[in-house]
Order: C-alpha cells, then sequence, then structure tokens
C-alpha cells in the first residue's frame, strides 16, 4: 500500500484564514499599461486600489508627502473594502504573488511610508506591521 506524501496539501494546517485573493481589475491594468496616468485611471475607477497606489507612489518621489499620505490612505481603505468583499475577516494572509492583491498591499505599503516621514509614528509601525502580516513577501518586496 501506497501513500500520498502530501495528504494535507492545500490544507491550512495551523487553522487561520485562508490566503484572500481579490478579483483581476482589467480596467486600470489596461489604462496603465496604454499610458493613462494614475489620476486618470483613479477617475475612471476610483475603488481600485492600484491607481491610488501609483498616485501615492508618484507624490512621493516628487516630495509631496502629505498628497502622497492622501492618495495612499484612500487607496488603503478601497483595498480594504475590496478584501471584505472577497471575504477576509480584518487578518489572515493576503499574498503579494496573487498580482491582483499588489494594488492594497501597495497602498498600505505606501500608507506607512508617508506616515513614517510625516513622524506618524505609531501609524507607521501599524502599516509596517499589517504589512508583514499580510505578506512577507510583499514587506520584502516593497522594504
Amino acid at each position: 500500500m501506497t501513500t500520498d506524501p502530501t495528504p494535507f496539501q492545500g490544507q491550512n494546517l495551523l487553522g487561520g484564514p485562508a490566503p484572500t485573493q481579490l478579483p483581476a481589475e482589467p480596467g486600470p491594468l489596461q489604462l496603465l499599461a496604454g499610458g493613462a496616468s494614475p489620476a486618470e485611471v483613479a477617475a475612471k475607477y476610483p475603488t481600485s486600489s492600484l491607481a491610488w497606489a501609483q498616485l501615492a507612489d508618484d507624490a512621493f518621489a516628487a516630495g509631496r508627502t502629505v498628497e502622497s499620505y492622501a492618495y495612499a490612505r484612500t487607496g488603503y481603505h478601497r483595498g480594504l473594502d475590496a478584501l471584505r468583499r472577497a471575504g477576509w475577516k480584518g487578518h489572515g494572509p493576503v499574498p503579494w504573488e496573487h498580482e491582483p492583491n499588489r494594488g492594497f498591499l501597495r497602498a498600505l505599503h505606501a500608507l506607512g511610508r508617508a506616515a513614517a516621514a510625516i513622524e506618524e509614528k505609531e501609524e507607521a509601525e501599524r502599516c509596517a506591521q499589517f504589512l508583514r502580516d499580510s505578506s512577507p513577501t510583499a514587506a520584502a518586496t516593497l522594504g
């Protein structure tokens, strides 16, 4: 008699929630790939965390920290809404490896970065911990 060497494959043996995977957003991706500005994409798809995260990154790179903070906060909250619609219960993995999750994770990172820059230390620490808890890969990649 042979036994399957991976009988629990695909099951979470630690008892935590399953990874949350947001649905794909082809519209924002196509516009960005086609040369549309992040502001145009956010105006057309205001629920897309990806557009807000890009706006936050662009503003931060240009030294507009408070503007970056506002964009990141918008993307973060839009992402939380999307996560909840996808069944997320306030904790558990949000893997970077699932590309549609990256807009939320980028917005979360951008929020923490901007919070640190304006010396909102507690929020920066919460965002960094939330990012590590959601996706160690995202934390390392965006770090």
